[in-house]
């Protein structure tokens, strides 16, 4: 009898049965009392499928599993548990697409009630996908340059009062300084300047908030940890709450060209193997930001060395003018892990002695390396203006 009962529990008609009694309950109720009644169901079932308190989810409806303790092989019981309190075929990628427990009862509010997916989009994104000539809008900047100009507003007081923002090499990047530096540009393996644009405290990152453990971090690059605080920053500067884009049509664009940290993969010690492929790869510095934030529009990291930044900027604007997308994150990203690049250029004779750039200038004698981020937050134009975002300047 147990097994003809499992039979028929998993019956077509009886999981038809579950999901139109879960539509009719549905059905007559608010949307937020639909949400309400759908967190109550997937609390339940993760305190069933992990033995813990599964109402933690409604503190932070917008946490990764991992945060709530739901890892790989107790996502499958979750998965089980709710499909077979629905009446719901739920996909085995349930937890990697819908990586939050507001976007699966998002998913399972769509899938009971047959809703569009936009329908859950906020109405402030919920926008035209016109393309024509429409001008692309800046409604976002965030940034983390040298000179300590971690805001739009610090780099303009830096630039309207003349402040250098060069400094010496770094010392907490574990070079070796004194053996580094040598005036002749000949002399292997030795670089003829002592300054550059360092960002300071690259080491600081908190991980914990993008729900990324202290292990995977460490193996993390630092252009990945920048780009996702300044992505997150720039959508908070622009009035967005970050987390309300979960499923929006937002395209990340990034360019990088730099890629030097951490120990080759075949010297890397026991604890950062398996860690250093996804902590390293240029294209996972968009990918980690698209999945980070769960967006769905299109994700490209370009590498066309020094016009990285300007080709993800041109992609972006091209993206919204296509339709592809309704906002863009769009910028670039580079830090200095290792002297490599200084070593290269030392050898080409390319490094500027005093670190400085000198374009256009008679005494131009070489290029000057810096560390940086920033990205900007791109918007059709009249997308922005009947978003009400405030518009820093337009390209056209």
């Amino acid at each position: 009898m147990p097994q003809t009962a499992g039979v028929l529990d998993s019956s077509p008609q009886w999981t038809a049965q579950l999901s139109a009694a879960w539509r009719n309950r549905l059905t007559g109720l608010s949307t937020a009392a639909q949400t309400d009644a759908l967190f109550d169901l997937l609390t339940a079932q993760i305190t069933a499928a992990t033995g813990t308190d599964g109402t933690a989810a409604h503190g932070d409806r917008h946490a990764p599993w991992r945060r709530l303790g739901v890892y790989r092989h107790l996502a499958d019981r979750l998965r089980a548990g709710l499909a077979e309190a629905t009446g719901l075929t739920l996909p085995a990628t349930l937890f990697f697409d819908q990586p939050t427990p507001a976007a699966v009862v998002v998913h399972l509010q769509t899938e009971l009630l047959g809703l569009d997916e936009q329908t859950h989009i906020p109405a402030a994104h919920q926008l035209s996908t016109a393309a024509g000539e429409d001008p692309i809008a800046i409604v976002g900047m965030a940034c983390r340059l040298p000179g300590r100009a971690d805001t739009p507003e610090a780099l303009w007081e830096l630039v309207r009062e003349g402040r250098d923002a060069l400094v010496g090499l770094p010392d907490n990047r574990g070079w070796d300084l004194d053996a580094l530096y040598h005036p002749d540009p000949d002399h292997p393996g030795t670089i003829y300047t002592r300054h550059g644009g360092f960002l300071p405290d690259i080491d600081q990152f908190d991980s914990a908030f993008f729900a990324i453990g202290p292990r995977e971090a460490n193996a993390v690059d630092p252009q990945q940890r920048l780009m996702l605080e300044i992505s997150w920053e720039v959508l908070e500067r622009a009035g967005i709450d970050p987390r309300s884009l979960h499923g929006s049509r937002t395209g990340v664009f990034s360019g990088v060209s730099l890629q030097d940290y951490g120990p080759a993969w075949h010297r890397a010690p026991a604890e950062q193997q398996g860690q250093l492929l996804t902590g390293n790869a240029l294209g996972v510095i968009t990918g980690r930001v698209a999945y980070a934030l769960g967006l769905e529009g299109p994700a490209l990291t370009v590498e066309t060395q020094c016009s990285a930044s300007l080709v993800a900027i041109h992609l972006a604007g091209q993206a919204l003018r296509a339709g592809e997308c309704d906002l863009a994150l769009a910028g670039g990203v580079t830090v200095m892990s290792t002297p490599s690049m200084l070593l290269e250029f030392s050898r080409k004779r390319g490094l500027s002695p005093d670190g400085r750039c000198k374009a256009f200038a008679a005494d131009a004698d070489g290029t000057g390396w810096a560390d940086g981020a920033s990205v900007l937050l791109l918007e059709r134009l009249s997308d922005a203006r009947r978003a009400g975002h405030h518009i820093h300047a337009l390209l056209r």
